[in-house]
């Protein structure tokens, strides 16, 4: 079995860099980015650039909830994501990210074809936040290695926290970030 990645230097540096924004959420949120990234990795081989792609949209695509202050973070997430890759000359995996993030919540495949990282990385977070209920052939031992090592602490209940909260201000939008 591959092994896990544990460390990537410019996610860890962006949770460094927003510590103070994260607060005690940080931590939760960390590891469920690299539960994300590694149930890519189980799902396909990370070739190239791949990787790198991973560790900006893992960190960005939840993050207007701390970064941006709302519920609806899909689209604050991306600009987030899009302005930190123009500051650093990659202005080219734009149009992928920004697909990773807004397409992570959809409910039904993504626009793009079944084999990119979008795709992947829908169905990861999808594995994620369904706690493996949903598994798109992710195999148990795999789930369970991951889950180990990057434990949730909390993520599920800082969601469902952020969930009725959002209910109870905007009935009418429940869930802003799903998508069909």
């Amino acid at each position: 079995m591959k092994r896990l990645i544990t460390e990537l230097a410019e996610l860890d540096g962006l949770f460094d860099q927003y510590a103070e924004r994260f607060g005690r959420d940080q931590t939760p949120y960390r590891n469920h980015v690299y539960r994300v990234i590694n149930l890519v990795a189980a799902q396909r081989t990370l070739t190239g650039d791949d990787l790198r792609k991973l560790e900006l949209a893992g960190f960005f695509h939840d993050a207007g909830i701390w970064l941006a202050g709302t519920f609806d973070y899909l689209p604050p997430s991306a600009r987030l994501a899009c302005h930190y890759l123009d500051e650093h000359g990659l202005q080219s995996w734009s149009d992928e990210i920004h697909a990773m993030i807004v397409q992570h919540h959809k409910l039904t495949r993504s626009d793009a074809p079944a084999e990119t990282l979008v795709e992947a990385f829908r169905r990861a977070d999808w594995i994620d936040l369904s706690l493996g209920l949903l598994r798109f052939g992710v195999n148990r031992e795999r789930l369970r290695e991951i889950n180990r090592r990057f434990p949730n602490a909390g993520f599920h209940a800082l969601l469902l926290g952020l969930s009725a909260r959002q209910l109870i201000t905007q009935p009418w939008r429940p869930f802003p970030m799903l998508r069909l």
